[in-house]
């Protein structure tokens, strides 16, 4: 995979990962941010994984306009699209999240393509190849699975990866090209945190190690560690097939339970960890009136089983069995707040 390699949303969780691990294999490596200021962040958060020397480039572009998006695809070769304009799920307003999800994809993949870049990775989520909310179920499901975006019980967030991934194939379909697609679909992003970066979902393994949830609902949410994620995003840019991956481990709530039960390599002694389930009537109440819990009530007690059936013609997709992150995400937490 010769030339450069133009990770967007270098500030993030997972583009600051997928950064660390071109450069850890030798590329050069061009990411972007929204402002300049952001600039020594992502030095400093690359740094603490991995020396970059001057094969690290940050260039301005936002997602939300068009403005700098053809000078960061100049001379690159692969394109990592990993940023995602990110709200929740309490918001309303449509066009808080779908708009500006899809337009950003469309933008970026415009500029790459109008740039003759030969391969694009697109990082999407498992909530774009979901089966119908409240799915009980033990069928197994893989990337052939389309979410129904007209599910009027899907948040806004989840419609908005959807529609984004959708729009972004449609897109290259007919605008692509020479320029190879494919997108990566994972779970909730948990493992370690790299010096000064946003926590992001590893927040919620803090709640459970710090005792202030008093159980763990029973969601419906599969894992993905950040060091295979971005592994698995490399592999994907090497390749030339065009296919979706699901990215994704096992589920939440036994991890998060066993977890909060067995905390002794986890967390300091003496603080306490929730042990209980949260019932779902109970769930479905607490979700009249707070927020968080509204999100989580349409995946409570789903069982949908996700598995990875292709990987860019590579067995399993990563350098072995999938990661546990639970164990290093604490640490994380710490090191995150240390470096504040």
């Amino acid at each position: 995979m010769p030339g450069t390699v133009l990770v967007t949303g270098g500030t993030g969780y997972v583009g600051g990962w997928c950064t660390a691990e071109l450069l850890r294999r030798g590329h050069t490596v061009r990411t972007s941010v929204r402002s300049a200021a952001k600039e020594a962040a992502v030095r400093r958060a690359v740094a603490s994984e991995i020396d970059p020397g001057d094969r690290l480039e940050v260039v301005v572009a936002d997602l939300t306009a068009n403005a700098g998006w053809a000078g960061a695809v100049a001379g690159c070769t692969h394109l990592l699209h990993v940023a995602s304009p990110l709200g929740g799920d309490g918001s309303c307003d449509p066009g808080a999240f779908i708009a500006p999800a899809r337009d950003g994809v469309l933008r970026v993949l415009k500029a790459a393509t109008d740039a003759g870049v030969e391969r694009v990775v697109l990082t999407s989520s498992c909530a774009a190849a979901a089966p119908p909310i409240g799915t009980r179920s033990r069928e197994v499901y893989d990337e052939r699975l389309l979410t129904d975006v007209s599910d009027r019980r899907l948040g806004l967030y989840r419609r908005s990866k959807a529609v984004a991934e959708h729009a972004a194939w449609d897109f290259m379909a007919e605008h692509g090209g020479s320029t190879t697609p494919t997108t990566i679909l994972p779970g909730a992003v948990l493992g370690p945190v790299l010096a000064g970066q946003a926590l992001g979902p590893v927040q919620l393994v803090g709640t459970l190690l710090a005792g202030r949830a008093p159980g763990v609902p029973r969601l419906g949410y599969g894992v993905s560690d950040i060091r295979d994620l971005a592994h698995l995003h490399v592999r994907g840019a090497r390749a030339r097939s065009r296919r979706r991956a699901v990215h994704r481990g096992r589920r939440i709530p036994l991890a998060a339970r066993r977890r909060a039960r067995d905390p002794r390599d986890a967390r300091p002694d003496g603080e306490p960890g929730g042990h209980a389930w949260i019932a779902g009537f109970v769930l479905r109440a607490l979700a009249l009136v707070n927020p968080a819990c509204a999100r989580w009530r349409p995946t409570s007690g789903a069982r949908p089983c996700t598995r990875r059936r292709k990987h860019f013609g590579c067995s399993g997709g990563s350098r072995g069995p999938p990661r546990r992150p639970w164990p290093t995400a604490p640490g994380a937490l710490s090191l995150s707040t240390e470096d504040g």
